[in-house]
C-alpha cells in the first residue's frame, strides 16, 4: 500500500510540475510570437530592400548599355557615310575619291616599307632604363615586362615594333579557325573582353597562373579600347603568344579594327604614349589585327568566338575567308545597311540615318537595304557610274561582301531569347540570334555549346539558350567602379565550364557597403544620361513643344517620356527614371523649360571643365564623329592636318552634318582658324571651325 501511495504522490508531483511548466509557456508565448512576427517583418523589409536595389541596378545597367550601343550604332552610321561616298562620288570628284581611299586603305607594300624604315630608324639609347627584349623571347622577358608595367614603365618603341612584326608573321600563318585540345594540358582558360584594363589581366594571371605548357589560354577578342592600358595589354598577350605559340590562342574581336580604334581611344592612347612613333606603330598594329584568327574550336565540341553566329554562319566558309585582306569590316566594300524604319512588332530602331549630299541643291539620302533584290533607299547622284558599280567587278564584289558578312556576324552578333535571326539594330551591326538558330548551328557542326564575349554582364558571365551559349566578360568595373564583376572560364577534359569571378577594386570603393556602391554606380549612369540630354536639348525643346499645344511650358509625365524617347531613342523606362531626373513636378506636370535650363546650367559647367573648352551643343553631340574624322585625316598621327586636307574633310563633313558651306568659304575658314599661320590645324582649331559655322544658325 505504501508503494502505491508513493507512486500516486510521485505522479501528482509530476502533474504539478507539468502544470507549472505549461503556465510558464503560456506566459512566455506572447514574447515568442512577437519575436517571430518581428523576424517576418524584417525578412519582408529586407526582401523589399533587395528588390529595390535590384530594380535600381537594372535601370542603371539599361542606361549604360543603351548609351554604349547607341555610340556603336552612330559610329557604324558614320562608316555607312564613307561607304556612300566611295560608291557614289562621280568622276569629276575623283580627287575626293582618292583622298578617301588614301585615308581608309594602304597597300601591303606601303606597310612593309614603312615597317622596315621604322625598325632601321628606331634605335634603343644606352640611357633607356626600361625592360629589354631579346628575340626569340623567353619567359624571363615576359616576367620583366609584367614587372615594368606594374611600375608604370614603358617599353621602347623599337621592341614594340619588333614584337608586332614577329606576331604578325606568326598569326598570318595560322588558320582562320584554331583547333585545340584539352588532352595535352590540365585545363584551358577562356578570357573575355579586357578592353585595356591591365589590372584585370594581372588579377587573372595571379589567381589562375601564367600561360605555360600546362596552362592554355584563349583570349576572346577586344583587347583594346576604352581602358587606359590597351597597348600594354596587347604587348603582354603578344609576348606570351610568341613564347608559348601552342598554348596561347587569340580570337579577333570587333575592337580589333582600326576604324573602331579611332573612336574608342586606342589610337589616341598610342599617339599619346608613343608620339614620335605613333604612325608607324598604328600602321603595324592595323596589319596585326587583320591577321588574328576568327575563332577557336576546343575538342571539336566547343566553339569560342567573340560575338556570336547568325543563320548564315558557316564554319567551312569562314575557314576560307582571306581575313588578312579585311583590316576593317567597317570600311568601304561593306555593302550591308540596316533597315532603319521600324515595322510593327519589330525591335526599337534608331533614327538619324539620313545623309544629305549637297550637289547644286540639298538632296536627302535615306540609307536602307534589306536585300539586294529590293530597291535601295539610297538615291544615286546622277553621272557616270563608278568602277565599283560595273558589271565586271560585281561577281568579285559579291564574294567579298559574303566573306565580310560572315566576319561581321561572328564579331558583332548577340544572343536573344526570341527565335529566329534579326538585324541587331541597337548596335547597328551583326544580328540577334535565337535558341533555334543556336540549335541548328550546333547540330550542323556537331558542337555542344558556344562560348562568346562581346557583352558586359553584371556577374561577368551569363548562360543562355538552355546552357548552349555562354557569355564571358573579363573587364570588371567596365562602366563604372562597382558596375560589374569580371570572370573567366576554366575547361577540363570533361568540358564542364567552371566560372571564376573577380572584381579589382582600390581605395575607398573597398570600404563601401552594397547600398553605397549601388548609389555611386547609379550616380555615374545618370551623369552620362544628363550629358546626352544636354547634347540634344534643342531637339528636346522642339519635341516638348509638340505636346505643349497651349504653350504654357507644362506637359504631362507621359508626354515628357514620349518626347525624350522620340529624340534619344535609347529604349529606356523614362517614367521610372523620372524621379532621378526631375526632382519636383508642377501641379503633377513637368515644367520642361525650367528643367532643361537646369540641365544646361549643371551639365555645361561640368562638360566645359572636363573638355577645357566652351563647346556648343552641336559640337558636343557630334564630338566623337568629329574626332574620328580628324584622326582619319591625320594619317601621320602628328596631331595636325594641313589646310588642303582640311578643305577636303570639311567638304565631306559638311555634307554629312547638313551644313551648307561653299568651297571658298571653307578656304577662308581654314585660313581664319590657323591662328599661328603655320599652315596646319589641330583638333581644337577644327572644333573652332565647326563652332563658327554652326553658331549663326543657332542664334
Amino acid at each position: 500500500m505504501e508503494k502505491k501511495q508513493q507512486k500516486k504522490d510521485a505522479a501528482s508531483d509530476r502533474s504539478y510540475q507539468d502544470l507549472g511548466a505549461e503556465k510558464q509557456t503560456v506566459k512566455k508565448s506572447p514574447d515568442k510570437f512577437r519575436v517571430i512576427k518581428s523576424a517576418i517583418l524584417i525578412q519582408r523589409w529586407y526582401r523589399r530592400y533587395v528588390a529595390r536595389l535590384e530594380m535600381r541596378r537594372r535601370c542603371t545597367w539599361r542606361i549604360f548599355q543603351s548609351i554604349e550601343y547607341a555610340g556603336e550604332h552612330d559610329h557604324i552610321k558614320l562608316n555607312h557615310f564613307f561607304d556612300y561616298l566611295m560608291d557614289h562620288i562621280t568622276p569629276k570628284n575623283k580627287k575626293d575619291r582618292e583622298f578617301i581611299s588614301r585615308i581608309l586603305s594602304e597597300t601591303d607594300a606601303m606597310k612593309q616599307s614603312k615597317l622596315e624604315k621604322a625598325l632601321e630608324s628606331t634605335a634603343v639609347p644606352v640611357s633607356y632604363k626600361g625592360p629589354r627584349l631579346g628575340f626569340p623571347l623567353t619567359p624571363d622577358d615576359a616576367i620583366n615586362v609584367l614587372e615594368a608595367f606594374r611600375n608604370n614603365q614603358q617599353l621602347h618603341p623599337y621592341y614594340v615594333l619588333k614584337l608586332f612584326e614577329e606576331v604578325e608573321h606568326h598569326l598570318s600563318q595560322l588558320p582562320n579557325i584554331n583547333r585545340i585540345s584539352t588532352c595535352y594540358s590540365e585545363e584551358i582558360t577562356v578570357c573575355g573582353d579586357l578592353h585595356g584594363q591591365i589590372f584585370d589581366l594581372f588579377h587573372i594571371f595571379y589567381k589562375n597562373g601564367l600561360p605555360s605548357p600546362q596552362k592554355l589560354y584563349v583570349f576572346n577578342g577586344d583587347f583594346v579600347d576604352r581602358g587606359p592600358h590597351s597597348i600594354e595589354v596587347l604587348i603582354i598577350i603578344f609576348i606570351f603568344l610568341l613564347i608559348y605559340p601552342k598554348e596561347v590562342h587569340l580570337n579577333r574581336g570587333n575592337h580589333e579594327d582600326y576604324m573602331i580604334n579611332f573612336r574608342y581611344g586606342f589610337t589616341k592612347e598610342v599617339t599619346r604614349k608613343y608620339k614620335d612613333h605613333a604612325h608607324r606603330l598604328l600602321t603595324v598594329i592595323k596589319n596585326v589585327f587583320s591577321s588574328i584568327p576568327l575563332a577557336t574550336v576546343i575538342d571539336r565540341k566547343v566553339l569560342v568566338v567573340h560575338g556570336g553566329i547568325s543563320d548564315k554562319t558557316d564554319l567551312e566558309r569562314l575557314a576560307k575567308v582571306e581575313r588578312c585582306k579585311i583590316p576593317s569590316v567597317l570600311t568601304p566594300k561593306r555593302r550591308r545597311t540596316l533597315d532603319y524604319t521600324a515595322s510593327e512588332g519589330s525591335r526599337p530602331t534608331r533614327s538619324g540615318s539620313t545623309i544629305s549630299i549637297p550637289q547644286g541643291g540639298q538632296k536627302s539620302v535615306q540609307e536602307d537595304s534589306k536585300s539586294a533584290g529590293k530597291s535601295s533607299g539610297i538615291q544615286k547622284i546622277s553621272g557616270p557610274s563608278s568602277s565599283l558599280d560595273s558589271e565586271d567587278s560585281s561577281e568579285s564584289t559579291n564574294d567579298d561582301d559574303d566573306d565580310i558578312e560572315q566576319v561581321i556576324d561572328i564579331l558583332w552578333s548577340d544572343p536573344d531569347s526570341k527565335p529566329g535571326c534579326t538585324d541587331n539594330l541597337e548596335r547597328g551591326g551583326g544580328c540577334y540570334f535565337g535558341p533555334d538558330v543556336t540549335d541548328s548551328f550546333l547540330q550542323k557542326h556537331r558542337l555542344q555549346f558556344i562560348i562568346r564575349s562581346h557583352e558586359c554582364k553584371p556577374e561577368g558571365y551569363e548562360v543562355d539558350h538552355n546552357r548552349k551559349v555562354i557569355t564571358i566578360f573579363s573587364a570588371s568595373n567596365y562602366y563604372s567602379v562597382g558596375s560589374n564583376r569580371g570572370a573567366y572560364i576554366k575547361l577540363g577534359p570533361d568540358l564542364i565550364p567552371h566560372f571564376v569571378q573577380f572584381q579589382t577594386t582600390k581605395g575607398v570603393s573597398r570600404q563601401l557597403n552594397i547600398t553605397q556602391r549601388t548609389s555611386r554606380v547609379e550616380e555615374s549612369a545618370y551623369q552620362i544620361l544628363k550629358e546626352q540630354l544636354f547634347a540634344h536639348r534643342s531637339e528636346l525643346i522642339a519635341a516638348f513643344r509638340g505636346y505643349d499645344k497651349k504653350n504654357i511650358g507644362l506637359i504631362t509625365v507621359n508626354d515628357w517620356a514620349k518626347a525624350i524617347e522620340s529624340v534619344l531613342q535609347l529604349g529606356l523606362p523614362w517614367r521610372m527614371l523620372r524621379p532621378h531626373l526631375i526632382l519636383q513636378l508642377t501641379n503633377g506636370k513637368v515644367d520642361y523649360k525650367t528643367w532643361l535650363r537646369d540641365i544646361v546650367t549643371e551639365e555645361k559647367s561640368s562638360i566645359q571643365e572636363r573638355l577645357q573648352s566652351s563647346l556648343l551643343e552641336s559640337i558636343y553631340r557630334n564630338l566623337s564623329n568629329l574626332e574620328t574624322i580628324f584622326n582619319l585625316i591625320d594619317t601621320d598621327c602628328s596631331g595636325f592636318i594641313c589646310l588642303e586636307e582640311f578643305n577636303q574633310i570639311w567638304k565631306l563633313f559638311s555634307s554629312h552634318m547638313n551644313i551648307d558651306i561653299s568651297d571658298d568659304n571653307i578656304r577662308d575658314l581654314a585660313r581664319s582658324i590657323d591662328f599661328n599661320k603655320d599652315g596646319k590645324i589641330d583638333f581644337n582649331e577644327f572644333l573652332e571651325a565647326f563652332r563658327l559655322v554652326k553658331q549663326p544658325a543657332s542664334q
